[in-house]
């Protein structure tokens, strides 16, 4: 498993790393303490609810952590004039003509209800290199496939606000 990572992801994975070692875990420990001291655990709601969030909790620490010291650090930066990562692109879609805009992200970032769409996925891979102009076949599987038009490329700035997608 080698994810690849930017230098903003990682450090956006140790960020939250740290906030769960220090506040969620400190409160899922309160939160089990708090529902045992309730009686019966057999039939305690609260116990079991409260014992499955920190569990969640912690697998995300290890999730996170194997991330980490996994991945394949990659550079986001691109050509001024080339789609690249953190780039925003508009593409027209010639099979339905339609016109969209995509952020190209990191898998882990990849979420395509936001437009975040991961450089690993076929339109994501397919974009990458290419000009404002270029006419760029997508090919989904080796029996289907689709053609796009970059239309115009954005440097986006990376304020940090979008999200680590959880699994």
């Amino acid at each position: 498993m080698h994810n690849e990572l930017t230098k903003k992801d990682i450090e956006r994975m140790e960020e939250e790393i740290e906030y769960r070692k220090l506040v969620v875990r400190k409160e899922a420990l309160e939160d089990v303490k708090s529902a045992r001291a309730h009686g019966d655990l057999s039939e305690n709601f609260e116990y079991h609810a409260a014992k499955k969030f920190k569990n969640q909790n912690e697998s995300r620490i290890r999730y996170l952590e194997k991330m980490i010291k996994t991945a394949v650090i990659v550079s986001d930066e691109s050509a001024e004039d080339e789609v690249g990562l953190d780039n925003t692109v508009e593409v027209y879609f010639e099979e339905d003509k339609t016109t969209e805009k995509y952020r190209l992200v990191t898998t882990v970032r990849g979420n395509s209800l936001e437009g975040l769409i991961s450089t690993e996925s076929p339109l994501g891979k397919a974009l990458l290199g290419h000009k404002a102009g270029d006419r760029v076949y997508v090919e989904v599987n080796k029996d289907f496939g689709y053609y796009v038009v970059v239309r115009s490329i954005e440097n986006t700035v990376d304020d940090g606000t979008d999200k680590l997608r959880s699994f």
